[in-house]
Formats: structure tokens, sequence, C-alpha cells
């Protein structure tokens, strides 16, 4: 076993597997100090409210798509580099041992790298969307709050239709993200990356106007 995470075309996954264990030490440390990852990558957004979250998302869309797919601005950084780099590296050793079994030899470590980064993808996806239901966040409080009523919301993930509500992104008066689900007052669509205001909670979120 040990000769197989210090083998050569393995150690992309070995390095993997221990940064995970580092940054799961330094978000430990973090949240005892009373802090965490979770806006760490909000200095790399948009800051001046949703008319600048609507301008990066139209000349960096297929960007933005694929973080939202990946559910990365959804959660605390290291948390997310922790399943990323999980998932990572235990498919690396687990298509590396199978092959190994069965052929007495190992995938070349060019040719195993890109080929485990794109099938752990949908793996790190799934966790990452388990992770947004399971760990305390920020924008849990908005569900709550009047103060979110009236503000600007932009579309983030899918469209938002009646009683079938969509993922949007809103910051409040104090300029805290929140990520609320919201449905349209009326019978139509609001298409993701539409701007709209919220006008009134629901059980699950609010409901929102064209803006």
């Amino acid at each position: 076993m040990w000769e197989l995470f210090t083998h050569p075309s393995n150690i992309v996954f070995s390095i993997s597997l221990s940064l995970m264990l580092m940054f799961a030490a330094l978000e430990c440390v973090l949240l005892i100090l009373g802090g965490g990852s979770q806006n760490i990558l909000e200095q790399f957004w948009p800051h001046d409210a949703v008319q600048a979250d609507i301008a990066v998302e139209q000349n960096s869309g297929i960007l933005f798509k694929v973080l939202d797919w990946l559910y990365i601005r959804q959660l605390p950084f290291f948390i997310w580099l922790i399943i990323f780099l999980t998932c990572f590296g235990l498919s690396g050793f687990l298509i590396q041992g199978i092959f190994e079994y069965f052929s007495n030899q190992l995938f070349n470590v060019w040719i195993i790298t890109p080929a485990c980064l794109l099938l752990c993808m949908p793996v790190v996806r799934w966790w990452a969307m388990l992770a947004t239901k399971v760990i305390p966040q920020e924008e849990t409080t908005a569900l709550y709050s009047d103060e979110l009523l009236g503000c600007k919301a932009i579309i983030i993930l899918g469209e938002a239709k009646l009683n079938s509500p969509a993922q949007a992104k809103v910051r409040d008066p104090y300029g805290h993200t929140h990520y609320v689900l919201v449905e349209p007052e009326q019978n139509h669509i609001l298409q993701q990356g539409q701007i709209v205001v919220l006008t009134q909670k629901t059980k699950n979120g609010f409901q929102a106007i064209e803006y």
C-alpha cells in the first residue's frame, strides 16, 4: 500500500491527499478562531451589488456557470478544496489500484491525472451539493430576514417558475452575500442571469418580480 502511495505515477494523488489534510487542519483552526474560509473568495467576486454581478456574468458566463455547477461559491473555500482533493486523490488511487491488480502495472502520470480530473468532477459536485445542505452557512439567516425584501438579486442556478424556485444571489444592506431560493409571483419564468426584486417571503425562500 505504501509503495502505491509513493510511486511516481501516483505522486499527484499523494500530494492531493496531503494537501487535503493540511486544508482540513487549517479550516479547523479558522473555525476555532471564529472565522472560517467562507468569505475567502468573496474578494474575487464583484462587490458593487447585483449590477456588477451581471456585468461579470455576461463577460465570463461559462466560467461562472461552471463555478456554480460545482458549488464553489456556495461553500467555504477550504471545505470545497477538501472535497475536491479527497475525490481527486482517492479516485486516482482507486483506478491505479484496480489497473495494477489486473495488469501488474500503473498508468503513466500524464495520462491518469487529466483523466481523474475529469472523472471526479461529477462526484465533487455531488458531495459539494450535500455539503451545502449540511454545513451551517451565513446565508441561511436570509430566509428569516425581512431586510432582504426589496433587494435586487440575480438568478444564478436554474429557472424560477411558480412553485419551482431557482437559486439566486443577493446582498443585504450590510453587504453580506446570501444565496436564496426565489420563485415568481405570477405564472411566468425567471431566467438564469436575470435581475429580480424580492417582494415577499415564502416557506422556502422568496417571491420575486422582474427588475
